[in-house]
């Protein structure tokens, strides 16, 4: 169920993302938000960190927790613009996170509700509620531009 910032806070999620495609990085961005202020923001580091784990997700989360100084990060919300992978979404249940909102859905690697429904899985003593489609065509759209550079062997921006 989307809440009324929703999009204010994709917007923002948007432009981690934008970030990332400047750097050359996947272009992905998030943002975690609690009582309506953002607490922590970044976007995909993979290629600048030499680091798989460098996902946007796992970025913000550690930056929030730090802020925050908690692991548990009870009534948060996550702002990502592509649906998170089985290690970021194993991350956000880690964290506590109750809710997840994310742009658009990845069918390649998404763990919420693409490939996987990690979120909802009862057996864990954690479940996250989960609003997708917020933003969709521009989080969708900025990664088909990103991977159809790619394609063409098109000098992507570094930095």
């Amino acid at each position: 169920m989307t809440q009324p910032k929703d999009h204010d806070f994709m917007q923002a999620a948007l432009e981690e993302a934008k970030k990332a495609f400047a750097f050359g990085e996947v272009p992905v961005g998030a943002v975690l938000v609690c009582e309506d202020a953002i607490v922590a923001r970044g976007h995909n580091q993979r290629e600048g960190q030499h680091d798989p784990t460098a996902h946007a997700e796992l970025l913000v989360i550690q930056q929030a927790a730090e802020t925050l100084q908690s692991w548990r990060l009870i009534g948060t919300t996550l702002y990502v613009t592509l649906e998170p992978c089985l290690m970021c979404a194993g991350a956000i249940l880690q964290a506590r996170i109750p809710r997840l909102v994310f742009g658009t859905f990845d069918p390649k690697a998404g763990a919420c509700g693409s490939l996987f429904t990690v979120h909802q899985d009862s057996r864990l003593n954690h479940q996250i509620n989960v609003t997708h489609g917020i933003e969709e065509p521009s989080c969708r759209n900025i990664l088909k531009e990103f991977f159809q550079q790619l394609r063409q062997n098109q000098p992507l921006p570094m930095s």
